[in-house]
Parts: C-alpha cells; sequence; structure tokens
C-alpha cells in the first residue's frame, strides 16, 4: 500500500532526500514540501524534469506553517523532517505537531542518502552555521593543490533560482551572472572562486557528483548550516564554534556530525576564551572520543582600514550565521573592534524584510544581516544601510555587497583565513591525510 508523505524542508537537503529515497519509489507519494529558514522558497513547485514519472506535474512547496493543515487535507501517513541547524527543542516541537495530526514523524540517516564516489571524499561539516566550515575548507583545498591534487568542491544546495537547473558548475566570477546566484551564494562561492576552485552546486547530486568526478582528484564536500554530507567521505572534517560552546548536544544534527568526524576543529580559537574553548573540547570528546581535536586561529584582514579606523562604523554581517545561526555577531563585528571603532546600532533604520528578520531573530545585536534573496530585498538591504547614520561601514560578509548595491559611505571588506593555533596542527593533519589519498586519486 501506497504511503503518503510530506518533505519539510528548507530548499536543500529535502530536494536530495527526495531524489535519492523518494522519487520512482512506489512505496510513497510524496504530497508536498514545506519550507522554512528561508525567504521566498515557498510557493513553487519540485519541477516535473526533476520529480521523476510518478509526478508529471511536480511537488508543489508550501509554507511550514501549512504542516497540520496539509497532513488533514491530504490524509498524510509520514512526514519526514529534511533540513539542518535547529535546537533539539524546535524539532521536537516539530514532531509533535505532525504526530498530534496523525502522521508518523522520520528522519532519514546516512545509508538511505549519501552518493559514493569514485573520487576521494572529504567533508567539511560544522556543529552551527557560521562556525567557519568556509575557512576551514579554504584550508583543506590549500593542502590538496600542494599535496599536487586538484580539488573540486561541492557546495551544500542552495537552489533559491529556477529549480530545474539540476546542475550548476562555477569556474568564474561570470557564472555568478549565468545563474542570477544570491548573497548567501555568493558568501559561499566567492572564496574558492577567487583561488581557481571549481564550485559544483544545484539540485541533483548524483548528476553534480558525475560532473564533478570527471575534472578533479579529490572531491572537497563543502557542508551547508550544520547538515551532514550528501557523499559518503574518506575524511569527515567537523568544525565547532567555541563562541556557541555546548551546542553540538543541543541542535540537529550537530551531534551527528561530531559522531562521524575523524577530526573536530576548533575554530576562532582567538576570538574565543580558554573556558569556551575547554567546553568546547570536552563537549566534543564526550560524545566522540576517538576524534582527533584541532585548534585554529580565524585571522580578520580589513582591506581598507584607513576607511573605518577609530570611525563610527555599520557592521553588516554575514545573514545566515547572525540569524538562523544565532550568533549575535561576525567577522565584521571582531574587526571593528580590532580597528577600535565605535559600532552604530541600525535596527531603528531597517526597512522591509531587513527590518522583519530582526524581529524574527531578536538575538541579532547592533549588525545587520546581509540578506539578499531577491531585487526587492536588496533595495530594502541597501536602503536600510544608507539611512543609518555613521562614517563608514563594515562589510563582515564574504559577498562583496559593493558590487551588488549603492553604498554612499565609504565600506571596506573584511577577510579570515585560517592558521594553526598550536600543537597538534591540523595543516600537518591535512598534509599527512592528503598523502593517503593520493594514491586512490
Amino acid at each position: 500500500m501506497t504511503r503518503k508523505a510530506i518533505i519539510i524542508g528548507a530548499a536543500g537537503r529535502d530536494f536530495h532526500n527526495f531524489n535519492m529515497f523518494f522519487r520512482e519509489n512506489p512505496d510513497y507519494q510524496v504530497v508536498a514540501f514545506t519550507a522554512a529558514q528561508i525567504p521566498y522558497i515557498e510557493n513553487r513547485v519540485y519541477p516535473a524534469e526533476l520529480a521523476g514519472s510518478m509526478y508529471p506535474d511536480g511537488i508543489p512547496i508550501h509554507s511550514e506553517e501549512k504542516l497540520e493543515e496539509l497532513i488533514k487535507h491530504h490524509g498524510v501517513d509520514e512526514v519526514f523532517f529534511s533540513y539542518s541547524d535547529i535546537s533539539y527543542e524546535n524539532l521536537m516541537h516539530l514532531a509533535s505537531r505532525a504526530m498530534a495530526a496523525g502522521a508518523s514523524f522520520c528522519l532519514l540517516g546516512t545509508k538511505d542518502t549519501q552518493l559514493v564516489s569514485s573520487k576521494p571524499v572529504v567533508a567539511v561539516l560544522a556543529t552551527r552555521t557560521g562556525a567557519g566550515k568556509s575557512t576551514i575548507a579554504r584550508m583543506v583545498t590549500k593542502a590538496a593543490q600542494e599535496a599536487g591534487l586538484k580539488p573540486a568542491v561541492v557546495r551544500h544546495p542552495m537552489p533559491y533560482g529556477d529549480l530545474r537547473v539540476a546542475v550548476q558548475h562555477f569556474k568564474s566570477y561570470e557564472d555568478f551572472k549565468k545563474y542570477s546566484i544570491t548573497v548567501e551564494e555568493e558568501e559561499e562561492y566567492s572564496d574558492h572562486i577567487g583561488r581557481g576552485i571549481d564550485v559544483f552546486a544545484g539540485v541533483d547530486y548524483r548528476q553534480i557528483l558525475e560532473q564533478a568526478e570527471r575534472i578533479c582528484d579529490v572531491l572537497i564536500w563543502d557542508g551547508g548550516n550544520n547538515d551532514f554530507s550528501f557523499y559518503r567521505a574518506d575524511c569527515t572534517i567537523v568544525v565547532a564554534d567555541p563562541l556557541r560552546a555546548g551546542h553540538e548536544t543541543g541542535y540537529h544534527p550537530s551531534e551527528v556530525n561530531v559522531r562521524i568526524a575523524d577530526a573536530v576543529v576548533i575554530n576562532k580559537a582567538n576570538a574565543a576564551t580558554a573556558e569556551m574553548i575547554d567546553k568546547t573540547v570536552r563537549s566534543c570528546s564526550s560524545i566522540h572520543p576517538g576524534a582527533k581535536i584541532f585548534k585554529v586561529n580565524s585571522e580578520v584582514t580589513v582591506d581598507r582600514p584607513d576607511l573605518v579606523r577609530n570611525k563610527a562604523v555599520l557592521v553588516v554581517e554575514d545573514g545566515p550565521s547572525i540569524t538562523h545561526g544565532e550568533l549575535g555577531e561576525g567577522a565584521g563585528g571582531f574587526a571593528a573592534r580590532m580597528l577600535n571603532c565605535r559600532q552604530v546600532d541600525p535596527r531603528a533604520n531597517a526597512v522591509g524584510t531587513i527590518k522583519q528578520a530582526y524581529e524574527k531573530y531578536p538575538w541579532m545585536g547592533a549588525v545587520m544581516p546581509a540578506l539578499g534573496y531577491s531585487a526587492e530585498q536588496l533595495a530594502e538591504l541597501e536602503a536600510s544601510i544608507n539611512a543609518t547614520d555613521c562614517d563608514a561601514v563594515i562589510l563582515g560578509t564574504p559577498a562583496d555587497l559593493r558590487k551588488r548595491i549603492k553604498i554612499h559611505k565609504p565600506a571596506a571588506k573584511v577577510t579570515f583565513e585560517g592558521r594553526d593555533a598550536g600543537e597538534p596542527a591540523f595543516s600537518l593533519y591535512l598534509k599527512e591525510m592528503f598523502g593517503r589519498l593520493k594514491g586512490r586519486a
């Protein structure tokens, strides 16, 4: 008997789980996806071209707020949770909603959702959004190149545009225009592209894998949020954030990641206290005593420090890190203190969806999230920045907003790189790891 299912998602793992487990599966009929976390991703349709022969009209995507209504309307048997960076408490609230409406609540694990590559795979995961996966992923790709290997980065999906584009292959900044990417996507792709690394993303990760394997010696999985890899890894590196010590056991799937880790990297060691670092080490070790643990500094530089030093500044931070990632501030705030700046509180000047973000994520401090998921939202971000009374702007986001919007005040951009913070050295671990993997490439 065919069971009716809803996939709870956020335009990422939900589509992958469908492709891996439900597409052409006669035991299930997926009646809908729901969407959360990211704006503008509901009220679309997962396209028939990717949904398979069982879904000639595709599959509708609704707001997560309609979960109970959808369960009752369709007579749903099972709800499959399929996104990341959610507290255990909120995850179980969702489970309770589904169960109270009559459905069972399910999660799919690695066996049902991971693809196997013919090339070595190194997965870079995290315990929370904003822990610094991209920083560590850059250290990993650099080490691969130093070992004489050609890496390709496969990025966790951010399919906020045309869902019919199964594979996106980024080789240059010009490809950003080709695929009309959002600010969030630019934040994750730009540093890799700047270093000459091919980046793949999209919707169908089997097709992505086939294309990436053709051009690389080693595949680097650059995870999103705190999700686990879509590919079975030869080495799993998990980035932990001491500024949110203890979150390893309070968020899904943070604990999954630590339990499967070969190495845990305590990032931002230079921005945390010894007590924070020790708490994070103890937390990770209690979950997985066998994981190797390393400490890395996240070293911040500013491209035009003369524009902001000792000034009253507006700090614009990476959006996901300070919204659903619950990080009050990021690299921009750190840079502001480093340059003796006075931070201006922009909250009263925010408009539209930027103003709504402060209401939805009340833990955000005197910083502005770099939200730009549509042309309208970019215009609201521009208006919110320019309405703030300040001397200059510090851009803590990896995306260069100076090329996307008109900022009326002088603006300096922050970059950050990982450096070993004592022994054992993470860079030496990477050198030894790629030495072992080179024989398989």
